[in-house]
């Protein structure tokens, strides 16, 4: 059990996944102590080492299939990588990303060539992984996206920027959201795949100074002429970008949902040692009133909340989750996780302000959550959809 006293479901309780879950902390504590974050964060970039050792230990390709290259896990596997990277401490490692958004789209929708000829290296460190969607004038909304992709013999040749990409300092493999038709719409939106190793004209800017997650790689990059073959377009069909992003987006804003629920969690726990051992006017804080009502508060929503990504992990293991209940999940975990850190943060008092202190950090990195993976405007409207 954790700080909220719900017990796991069935599907997260079985002894293989209970070893995989230590197996997994035990990694980050050896190979992400405190003082390597507090490295990565100076550095603003994860080392490129810590791709190989967990490529090394099993941990890239949990869900994928063993002829690929892959653990041959599932979805569950992937829920426990990200509770670990938050109960570690482990910022800015884009993981998840590269394990649990980008390397689905090849499983789902490449051909056999291209998972034999991307997955293994996925999976075993050789290619770090990224995908390019937002560009300075097209968030939310990927049909307005202009860099283009035109097909030029058996080469495509790209144009264009994407901006606010995850690993964009180190991913050598980035699955890019490109327009390959522009009098078209939705239809015109296709998905390619840059080999940065081999790319003339591909560039990256400067990793971007950010409110939080500072150890993530954020970056701009810029397609000048960049020449691919066309044999890297995922799929078989121009035209078909749009449909595979909306199939894999309910499993990207689960994630999400998992994070936050993860650092709530977290956040929860950190906070009840400090309130229990830190003294005011002669007695522990937690014995105030005030104290109390706070975290009864935030304890119970955010049981309401864990019950209900418990749900939607469930639904999602059974191929039935929607994306108007995966945009519930986004959207309802990610406001009540700014809310939770927050009032957590006020019960340190000043030192709450301070950096040394994770609720500090989790305060910084949370506010992201309501951003990416669309907005959480857009999940309302999504949802309304369904009204």
């Amino acid at each position: 059990m954790s700080v909220l006293n719900v017990e796991r479901p069935d599907f997260m309780a079985e002894e293989e996944i209970r070893m995989f879950e230590d197996m997994v902390g035990k990694f980050f504590e050896q190979h992400a102590p405190p003082e390597t974050v507090d490295k990565w964060r100076e550095q603003h970039c994860v080392d490129r080492d810590m791709w190989d050792k967990a490529g090394e230990a099993g941990l890239l390709g949990l869900s994928m299939p063993e002829e690929y290259g892959g653990a041959g896990g599932d979805y569950r596997h992937e829920v426990v990588l990200m509770e670990q990277l938050a109960a570690k401490g482990v910022d800015g490692f884009g993981i998840s990303l590269h394990n649990a958004i980008v390397a689905p789209y090849i499983l789902h929708y490449g051909t056999e060539e291209q998972k034999q000829r991307w997955l293994p290296g996925m999976c075993s460190g050789k290619y770090v992984t990224a995908i390019a969607m937002t560009e300075p004038g097209a968030g939310s909304d990927l049909q307005a996206v202009k860099t283009s992709a035109v097909k030029s013999g058996n080469q495509y040749v790209i144009n264009g920027s994407k901006t606010f990409i995850t690993n964009g300092q180190t991913a050598n493999l980035i699955c890019v959201v490109v327009k390959t038709d522009k009098s078209e719409g939705a239809k015109g939106v296709s998905l390619v795949f840059v080999e940065t190793d081999e790319a003339e004209g591909f560039e990256r800017g400067p990793i971007l100074k950010k409110m939080g997650q500072p150890a993530q790689d954020t970056s701009e990059l810029f397609f000048n002429d960049v020449k691919i073959p066309t044999s890297n377009l995922l799929g078989t069909e121009e035209g078909q970008g749009f449909y595979q992003l909306m199939g894999q987006l309910p499993q990207e804003r689960l994630n999400i949902a998992v994070q936050a629920l993860s650092t709530i969690e977290e956040a929860l726990r950190v906070t009840l040692d400090y309130v229990k051992e830190r003294q005011a006017f002669g007695r522990p804080i937690l014995n105030f009133q005030n104290t109390q009502f706070v975290l009864a508060e935030c304890k119970t929503e955010a049981t309401v909340a864990r019950v209900f990504v418990n749900h939607c992990m469930g639904l999602h293991l059974e191929g039935k989750l929607d994306a108007a209940t995966a945009s519930m999940a986004k959207y309802w975990t990610t406001d009540l996780e700014g809310k939770i850190v927050d009032r957590c943060l006020q019960l340190f008092g000043g030192y709450g302000f301070m950096d040394e202190y994770p609720i500090s950090r989790m305060y910084r990195d949370s506010r992201i959550q309501r951003i990416y993976g669309g907005t959480n405007e857009i999940m309302k409207l999504l949802i309304a959809r369904t009204l």
